[in-house]
């Protein structure tokens, strides 16, 4: 179900203030490898510069997706799905709750504007994608 077009505007506008800087992105690395060995065990030999460049991507796509983009899925983000599908990553929901909280401490502290509703905000955006993402588990 599509969000609020408002909401993801403001997700939106938030995402543009963090990526402006460019240390988002490493900081909410540095803050979801943190969270947990298991975490940080995963991307023991991940080429961060890419990683990055598809995190990067994802948040997008995952906003297109909350936004109700079309009858099919976007075909970028599917592909994310079924590589953390259990066949291929098993990426299950303990750790996406692990990313979404290390998004979110993140985005609060690389957001000058960021408010507890701009925060709910992401949050609701973002769940919609990690639910699709969950689907294709």
């Amino acid at each position: 179900m599509p969000l609020d077009p408002e909401v993801l505007n403001e997700v939106e506008r938030s995402l543009d203030r963090c990526g402006a800087n460019p240390a988002f992105l490493d900081r909410f690395y540095e803050v979801f490898l943190a969270s947990s060995p298991k975490v940080l065990a995963m991307f023991e030999h991940t080429n961060f510069y890419r990683q990055k460049r598809a995190l990067q991507a994802s948040l997008h796509g995952m906003l297109l997706h909350a936004r109700g983009a079309g009858p099919e899925p976007d075909p970028y983000l599917l592909e994310v799905a079924k590589r953390h599908s259990r066949g291929q990553l098993s990426i299950g929901a303990e750790l996406y709750d692990l990313w979404l909280d290390s998004l979110l401490v993140t985005v609060k502290e690389f957001d000058p504007q960021c408010t507890p509703e701009i925060l709910a905000a992401w949050e609701q955006a973002m769940t919609q994608g990690i639910q699709f993402f969950l689907t294709h588990y």
